[in-house]
């Protein structure tokens, strides 16, 4: 699944994406220290992993897979 960053604070590594339906979900820094990404900024393209409760587990660049 892909998205477009929309928020992201460095100091809590937290935000949130758009994904291309417009749906917005929320990550924290767990997710986004899961992805090994140092900084997000918002426009930026990510991949990411979604749970079955829809919370993203892991996030990272476009361009590059998910960890496992």
């Amino acid at each position: 699944m892909q998205g477009t960053v929309r928020i992201f604070d460095p100091a809590t590594r937290s935000g949130s994406v758009v994904l291309d339906d417009g749906t917005e979900l929320a990550y924290d820094a767990a997710a986004f220290d899961a992805g090994a990404l140092r900084l997000a900024r918002p426009g930026q393209r990510v991949s990411l992993r979604v749970d079955g409760d829809g919370r993203i587990t892991a996030l990272t660049l476009a361009t590059l897979p998910l960890p496992d």
